[in-house]
């Protein structure tokens, strides 16, 4: 398997410098800054990159977990919300709310539900994160 690699750079002090991030096929370069990733600054965060990788982790696990249970997916699209909050021990990510919703024929809520279970527990970046990071999921079928 291939090994995935992205970089960062940081100019500056912590509060007042700034940095870029890149993922390494040039796929995604963002501009970083203190209030981008403790305010509401313009730029991403590593936290704001950790949801997006849920999110389209997850999105992917559904889908191949929808199919293998003999369901074809139209569409399936996840919002990660990241809660990073401070804590005794600083700054953590404390909880990820995934919400999702699926195009499947054929299926009906309760098995939706059962298969979008499956697909979190399964999810590598779900498995990263879940030893100590409670993950909920609303699912729902459109």
């Amino acid at each position: 398997m291939p090994i995935r690699t992205a970089t960062a750079h940081w100019d500056g002090n912590l509060t007042e410098g700034s940095g870029t991030i890149k993922t390494g096929k040039g796929g995604y370069q963002g501009n970083y800054s203190f209030k981008s990733r403790f305010e509401e600054g313009e730029g991403t965060n590593p936290e704001e990159l950790i949801a997006a990788a849920h999110s389209g982790c997850f999105s992917m696990a559904f889908s191949k977990a929808l199919a293998d249970a003999g369901y074809t997916g139209t569409s399936v699209e996840t919002v990660a919300k990241l809660h990073f909050d401070k804590t005794d021990a600083g700054f953590s990510v404390t909880r990820i709310d995934l919400e999702t919703v699926g195009t499947v024929a054929g299926i009906d809520d309760s098995e939706f539900q059962k298969i979008a279970q499956a697909a979190k527990e399964g999810c590598p970046i779900s498995r990263l994160l879940a030893p100590g990071t409670e993950i909920t999921l609303s699912a729902k079928l459109a």
